[in-house]
């Protein structure tokens, strides 16, 4: 099937460059474009694309605002594309609030071409985009200047994941691929891969991105933790 994309910066240059290199995929079709989150949500309720490349610092609208508007839409609206952020920092606020309101993973602009066209391919399947080493520098960065998280709310929630599901969570949180989860316990990609839809599905989470948030916000994982 081919990924239905829309590209959403405030650079024209950007978009153009951007657009070149998906369309050139074969299983990529760059629908639409918009230069600020308010036209990007016209757009893509518009067009419904599957993936949403999103700026993170626009005029107008900037990109988490957009996302609010996109992953929680008005009554009778039922399209959800998935969103990628974009960001010209490894470390940025927006995105971090980007994530938790359903972001599904973010990429810096300078990334090599070939990890922007596996970037929608990944998204567009359902997983979450987060490069381990920066999920680990991003998360805990800001973790760091939050209040410690509170005794009941998320950290109740851990007491309904078995403890296999709790230690995949906490290895998640760390930035652990699932291959690497998988080498760590000595388990089957694939076991790997059933215990993280398992802890989605009983935390009522939509993908990965928010599973390493919830980690941190419920005190499992704590910032610094290596």
């Amino acid at each position: 099937m081919t990924i239905r994309v829309i590209i959403v910066d405030d650079q024209a240059m950007v978009r153009a460059g951007f657009a070149a290199l998906l369309a050139a995929q074969s299983d990529i079709d760059v629908v639409g474009e918009a230069p600020d989150g308010r036209k990007g949500v016209e757009v893509s309720r518009s067009v419904h694309p599957d993936v949403v490349l999103m700026d993170v610092r626009m005029p107008e609208m900037d990109g988490l605002a957009a996302v609010r508007e996109l992953l929680s839409p008005p009554a009778g609206v039922v399209h959800r594309p998935k969103v990628l952020m974009l960001t010209t920092f490894d470390v940025d606020d927006y995105v971090y609030e980007a994530l938790r309101a359903g972001a599904s993973g973010f990429l810096l602009k300078d990334a090599p071409p070939a990890d922007l066209i596996s970037a929608v391919r990944v998204v567009a399947a359902g997983d979450a985009l987060l490069a381990p080493s920066v999920t680990r520098r991003l998360i805990a960065d800001f973790a760091r200047q939050r209040p410690a998280p509170p005794s009941g709310g998320p950290a109740l929630r851990l007491n309904g994941l078995t403890p296999r599901e709790t230690e995949v969570l906490e290895l998640i949180a760390r930035g652990l691929s699932n291959q690497e989860i998988a080498a760590r316990l000595v388990v089957a990609e694939q076991t790997v891969k059933t215990h993280i839809g398992k802890v989605l599905a009983k935390l009522g989470l939509r993908d990965r991105a928010q599973a390493v948030i919830f980690a941190y916000e419920s005190g499992l994982v704590a910032p610094g933790d290596a």
